[in-house]
């Protein structure tokens, strides 16, 4: 099933744009903000350049995009924009980590509560089974347009220290220090590269396969979270 694939959350996200484009822009927004907090030129803070690059990817007025960034540096006041994380587990063992960026945790807290609970599911400690990696997607696409094959590219990006390199029916998946992203993007880019999606995940360790029954309401859930503004991100232990 790909419906609750990275690939296919990207590909929703890119969508639903038009119909809830203040959602998306408000998760995006307070997503620079945060990021900014590390300081507010994107060629000096990777976390920066890839959340710019997210919101560029969906069109997001340039004047928002600076907003945002004054907002995380301090040169313009406004709500205290706050990262959180919520664990939990839906039916089928599938573990979700939720990852919130919101100005009213009791908000964001009671609604993803909220959720788990209406699928199935409820709040539990899952964080054992990720670890924080580097992703970066490529779509299949990108590499017929430029003539690469992936076995050959798989062999160049092991000399610039790659934790693992995947091929999935959509593109492929590179999984890099987080110390190594920045530097893999560049190098993936100099290759002439466009890539999907770069950005730091929660990457489990142990995953697991669900029945289509399963899966369904495993869809249901992550669209739910797909439509809340307080939502910025989610990863699971899902083949």
């Amino acid at each position: 099933m790909s419906g609750h694939s990275k690939w296919a959350t990207t590909h929703r996200q890119k969508a639903l744009v038009d119909a809830k484009r203040g959602a998306i822009f408000t998760k995006l927004a307070n997503l620079i903000t945060i990021a900014a907090r590390k300081g507010g030129d994107p060629n000096s803070n990777p976390s920066l350049r890839t959340a710019i690059d997210q919101a560029r990817n969906v069109n997001m007025p340039k004047d928002n995009i600076e907003r945002a960034i004054k907002k995380g540096t301090g040169e313009l006041s406004g709500d205290i924009v706050e990262e959180l994380y919520y664990e939990g587990v839906l039916p089928g063992g599938v573990q979700v980590v939720v990852k919130c960026l919101t100005d009213n945790k009791n908000r964001s807290g009671s609604t993803v509560r909220h959720l788990f609970t209406k699928n199935g599911g409820a709040f539990g400690s899952v964080l054992w089974n990720f670890s924080q990696l580097g992703v970066i997607r490529i779509a299949s696409e990108q590499l017929a347009e430029k003539k690469i094959q992936s076995e050959d590219l798989e062999l160049e990006l092991i000399d610039q220290n790659i934790v693992d390199f995947k091929k999935e029916e959509e593109g492929i998946v590179v999984y890099t220090e987080i110390k190594d992203l920045q530097a893999v993007e560049d190098f993936l880019e100099r290759r002439g590269l466009k890539i999907e999606s770069a950005e730091i995940e929660y990457v489990a360790k142990d995953k697991i396969s669900i029945s289509e029954e399963e899966g369904q309401v495993i869809d249901r859930f992550l669209e739910e979270l797909d439509d809340n503004e307080d939502v910025s991100d989610y990863y699971t232990n899902l083949l």
